[in-house]
């Protein structure tokens, strides 16, 4: 692949996407680079968690190819959206708990597939922004849909009608990354939030986010009955008996060997 890099270090997969000549603004090549980056990772047995950031300090993602953008029709503009929806709804549904870590320019579908990502980490130089009204657009890969289920449809409205750029702290104390962090700290803290899901079953890693995503939208006792099936079938499961067994025989519990 030419624009995205993927490294395998005990059981996390770190997805880099490197175009740092234009701030690692995504292109229909780069979606599609990442788009398989992704699915081999969520396909792989032995990756456990995935970290995505971007390459260098000035950017995470600076947003789409606002050049190649200005020369669309309608029908290539539809082509371009659906191919960020289908990109970032890998992301979120990924059964592998996705981090991703910001650095830099998180903009316009930058800021979305960050959005799409279970947990997000910011170094303090991240910035965040919706600014496509500025262009005469709005956000297409889910920045209308998301960013409101995330911060509240107040701080969502503000930010995609004004365009304007949310630091780093702002982010934090609006709900929309989980942690801050300086530049210089951002893969360790990515990679301690990583290790720290590893010790946990895989099994139900997977199955609390199929809940959380399939319940998310369900009435609460549609999300109940769902949770408690599911809660009920892994009793079925070696890792259940490993972790149960564990805990009552005091060692901790080996769900990767």
């Amino acid at each position: 692949m030419k624009y995205i890099r993927v490294e395998m270090k005990d059981h996390i997969a770190t997805i880099t996407i490197d175009r740092q000549d234009a701030l690692n603004a995504m292109n229909l090549k780069v979606i599609s680079e990442l788009k398989e980056a992704f699915e081999s990772c969520i396909e792989d047995l032995q990756v456990g968690v995935i970290i995505l950031t971007g390459a260098g300090e000035k950017a995470f993602i600076a947003g789409a190819d606002i050049k190649a953008m200005q020369k669309m029709k309608p029908s290539e503009a539809l082509k371009f959206g659906k191919s960020g929806q289908n990109l970032t709804r890998i992301i979120e549904n990924s059964s592998k708990p996705v981090i991703a870590a910001v650095n830099g320019f998180a903009l316009g579908g930058g800021c979305e597939i960050s959005l799409a990502c279970h947990i997000r980490i910011a170094g303090e130089n991240a910035r965040f922004a919706q600014p496509e009204v500025r262009l005469g657009i709005i956000p297409g890969w889910g920045g209308t849909q998301r960013l409101p289920r995330l911060v509240g449809k107040g701080k969502a409205i503000e930010m995609i009608t004004r365009g304007e750029m949310t630091d780093a702290n702002t982010a934090l104390q609006i709900g929309l990354v989980n942690y801050v962090v300086p530049q210089a700290e951002l893969t360790e803290k990515s990679q301690e939030i990583a290790y720290s899901i590893l010790k946990n079953g895989p099994e139900a890693i997977r199955t609390s986010l199929a809940c959380i995503h399939k319940g998310y939208d369900m009435a609460l006792d549609e999300g109940l009955e769902l949770e408690v099936q599911a809660f009920s079938n892994l009793f079925t499961t070696d890792e259940a008996t490993e972790g149960l067994t564990a805990f009552v025989e005091k060692r901790k519990p080996d769900f990767r060997s």
